[in-house]
């Protein structure tokens, strides 16, 4: 069976029956407002990763692979995000 450049094999249409599609796209539905709400209740998500985007860009680290292992294990973190949480209650 032949691949695309990108490795994966080609799509075929045919390997699920109208049913399990509908019920794929029931799930890949449900699983999104799962997601997001979520990502709505967990704000300090959005705190680390916001956090860790401003940093890199920043910092523009050559290994961002290791930049990305020291940011999220720095033993401070959990402080850090906790600390910015209280900040934005008490702007809020």
């Amino acid at each position: 069976m032949a691949t695309s450049p990108n490795g994966l094999l080609p799509d075929d249409p045919g390997a699920l029956s109208p049913a399990q599609l509908e019920q794929l796209r029931t799930f890949k539905i449900q699983t999104r407002i799962a997601n997001e709400k979520y990502l709505r209740t967990h704000k300090e998500v959005g705190l680390l990763l916001s956090g860790f985007l401003r940093e890199l860009i920043l910092e523009r680290p050559d290994d961002i692979r290791e930049f990305a292992a020291d940011y999220f294990t720095d033993p401070d973190l959990p402080s850090k995000i906790r600390m910015q949480l209280i900040k934005e209650k008490k702007e809020a």
